[in-house]
């Protein structure tokens, strides 16, 4: 090949990758065979960079039917039933086109899950971005981006008729240049009607069903596995461009298609495209022979002289491949075709252990499927202590003086903590007629499962500020959180999905954040008993040579026995009482407190207290089931004082109260395992008696009031609080974008 240089950087292939390629063929590749190993090999599809920190997930569970190494997780939520459930990244196409980029991520995680014969029930999101409030131009562009993002996540996910049930947007410099767009979903399906994405059966069809290819997303999953620079604009074209309706359709026809016997497995055509699920398929399938035949010219193609590179490469979205029972293929085009979809035959099963590409006739690659599919490299990056983490642990803090009344009115309004119905007023939270709480209204989206009149909880949760100054503990920290936020709903947390999300893995101390990363993820998961049924990893997050805060998102499922017993957030009524459990320490290290007041990112993570993070979990639960709790919220960002005013601003109540502190500035600390707690006075005696038998920490700190917040040295009326809490991102949103 001619420019051989220039074709291996544009493949993100490196000259000892090409050389085993080589030796893999046993020749030269070909332009096709090189652009299939290039995006099979990125790390967007090989975690090449993170594969061996990964191993080691505890991943099993008597409640798990399907943990990683398929195209989603699943347990069982009983009654013959499963929860399929999965979190994925579009960060990159989102910074470059962000109503697309965002749209085409939902669709993605979409088809994940239906793919595995779920019908898709319920979204969240997670989303970072820079300086929002910034004056100058990075503000203006974070708006842009929000609004962009915001409206494709929208757009889509309404347009498929799937709820929208929660999520968290969080703002932070480090994103400035990398924002961060993270979308998982969940589907029900019956446990014993999970479809896999395999090909087996010498001679089986191999069917294409969905949309026409076109040109569009070609090169995704290298760009996906490069950094940014200026010149990020000119990677538009890597970005697909979604059609939720043909996804409606594409959903409803494979959902006719698993009532049938007709299929051997079924794969979503996403990141390299038909390269990626052929490939993955085969590899999955004949014991290790499996190979396939493909008839490129037989693709169904919306533009003019598409080439067998661009066929086996493009992102187009809204596809599907099918391996069929040999007699059943026109079945499947009959029905495919009744949704008005394309439908193909491009293909079958072979025990060649090889993919052989034809195009019109001729031989237009063959590669061998192990090499590509199960056996890139796996690379040994180096890694290294972060040289910033001795001084950000070692940061004085406290030099500030403003007052409790003043901090609660400063953070009530901060982007991180106020309202932002701006953003979730534009999903729909409610078709499907099953959601039971509203986004902002619970520490978990909650939903009733008809199918076996039990209920789900869901939660995505990351504080990348303890990430940044404490990898290990923060990422712990995160499963902790998810999994608190599913049990303050009443539900007992069961399992994860992660999204993990770090700069340049080039770079040795973001390696070392990965890894440490990881290793707090292994230990929350083994000692919180949630293991990782499914996961997703983002690398090269990273612009101009700085880095995203490491960044582990973690999504938690939890199942709720009697749907009747849903707990919420907002205080119900005046008189009742209000708890605080667990124990407050004056830990600062990473806190919004000190982000804001001290415009720094730095000091000891809080201690993490695993066994008492559990501990809360069964407690909160225990109470729940036996009638004693009227409402709770964790104590997370921005401490006991934002936690009460939140859950008395959703209430439209008042609370008036005194914490026991050491320093009233506590009143804004960040320590783990904590939560807030309403009861009817009548319950007290009760609730504090199952509270010493459980050997919970608890202090009653006050009472539900008709009005006005005070509590310590706070004091701020209802209307001065609503005010800021639920106008301020509006208000900022409103600036010139």
């Amino acid at each position: 090949m001619k420019n051989l240089a220039e074709l291996l950087k544009a493949h993100k292939i490196t000259n000892e990758e090409y050389a085993e390629i080589q030796r893999i063929l046993g020749r030269d590749p070909n332009l096709v065979e090189l652009g299939i190993f290039g995006a099979m090999w990125s790390e967007h599809c090989s975690y090449k960079s993170s594969k061996k920190y990964l191993r080691g997930f505890p991943t099993k569970a008597e409640w798990v039917l399907q943990g990683p190494g398929e195209n989603a997780g699943v347990i069982d939520i009983g009654g013959g039933y499963a929860a399929v459930f999965k979190m994925e990244s579009h960060n990159h196409p989102s910074f470059i086109e962000p109503y697309q980029g965002a749209a085409t991520g939902v669709g993605g995680i979409l088809r994940d899950i239906f793919t595995m014969g779920a019908r898709s029930v319920a979204n969240l999101n997670s989303l970072r971005f820079g300086d929002i409030a910034d004056e100058g131009e990075i503000g203006k562009l974070h708006r842009h981006l929000l609004r962009g993002v915001t409206a494709g996540i929208a757009g889509y996910g309404n347009c498929m008729g799937v709820a929208m049930l929660g999520g968290e947007t969080t703002f932070d410099e480090s994103y400035n240049g990398n924002i961060l767009v993270n979308a998982f979903n969940l589907g029900i399906v019956k446990a014993d009607r999970i479809f896999y994405g395999r090909s087996e059966g010498v001679g089986n069809p191999v069917i294409y069903v969905g949309s026409k290819t076109g040109r569009d997303g070609l090169g995704g999953a290298v760009m996906a596995s490069d950094s940014f620079a200026e010149c990020a604009k000119s990677k538009r074209p890597t970005v697909q461009v979604g059609d939720p309706f043909t996804e409606k359709l594409l959903m409803e026809a494979c959902l006719e298609l698993f009532e049938q016997d007709w299929i051997v497995g079924i794969q979503d055509m996403g990141a390299a495209g038909l390269a990626s699920s052929s490939f993955e398929m085969a590899s999955r399938g004949g014991g290790g022979n499996g190979g396939m035949k493909l008839y490129l010219d037989r693709v169904p193609m919306r533009e003019t002289e598409m080439t067998p590179y661009e066929l086996m490469l493009s992102e187009s979205q809204e596809r599907m491949l099918i391996c069929a029972k040999k007699g059943f293929e026109e079945n499947v085009i009959h029905l495919f075709n009744k949704y008005e979809l394309d439908a193909a035959i491009i293909g079958e099963v072979t025990n060649t252990g090889k993919m052989e590409l034809f195009w019109r006739g001729e031989i237009a690659g063959v590669i061998p499927i192990a090499p590509v599919a199960d056996a890139a490299p796996v690379l040994n990056r180096p890694i290294a202590r972060p040289a910033y983490l001795d001084s950000a642990q070692n940061f004085d803090f406290f030099d500030t003086t403003i007052s409790s009344t003043d901090a609660l009115k400063t953070l009530l309004a901060d982007p991180e903590v106020c309202d932002k119905s701006f953003i979730y007023e534009q999903y729909d939270s409610t078709i499907g007629a099953a959601s039971m709480t509203k986004i902002g209204g619970s520490d978990a989206g909650v939903f009733w499962t008809r199918e076996n009149n039990k209920a789900l909880a869901l939660a995505v949760d990351c504080n990348p500020r303890f990430c940044y100054i404490d990898p290990r503990g923060g990422a712990a920290a995160a499963v902790a959180e998810a999994g608190r936020n599913v049990a303050m709903s009443g539900a007992m947390p069961l399992a994860i999905t992660d999204c993990l999300n770090f700069g340049n893995p080039e770079n040795p101390e973001v390696m070392w954040q990965f890894k440490e990363s990881c290793d707090g993820i292994k230990e929350a998961c083994l000692a919180l008993k949630t293991p990782v049924v499914s996961g997703n990893v983002s690398l090269y997050n990273e612009s101009n040579g700085k880095s995203i805060f490491p960044t582990p998102t973690i999504a938690c499922v939890g199942l709720l026995d009697a749907p009747k017993k849903l707990l919420t957030m907002p205080f119900k009524a005046e008189g009742n009482l209000v708890y605080l459990l667990g124990e407050t320490r004056g830990e600062f290290g990473g806190s919004l407190y000190m982000k804001v007041f001290e415009k720094k990112v730095a000091g000891k993570l809080p201690r993490l207290d695993l066994a008492a993070e559990r501990a809360l979990w069964e407690f909160v639960i225990a109470a729940n089931n036996a009638g004693l709790l009227r409402a709770a919220h964790d104590v997370s960002v921005g401490g006991i004082a934002v936690a009460v005013a939140k859950m008395a601003l959703a209430g439209n109540l008042g609370f008036e109260g005194m914490v026991t502190l050491n320093d009233e500035r506590d009143l804004f600390c960040e320590s783990f395992a904590r939560a807030i707690v309403e009861i009817a006075p009548e319950k007290q005696a009760a609730f504090e008696s199952l509270a010493a038998q459980s050997a919970q920490q608890f202090e009653m700190i006050g009472e539900v009031t008709a009005r006005d917040l005070v509590l310590n040295g706070v004091s701020v009326t209802s209307e001065k609080a609503s005010s800021l809490y639920f106008g301020a991102f509006a208000a900022l949103m409103e600036k010139e974008t």
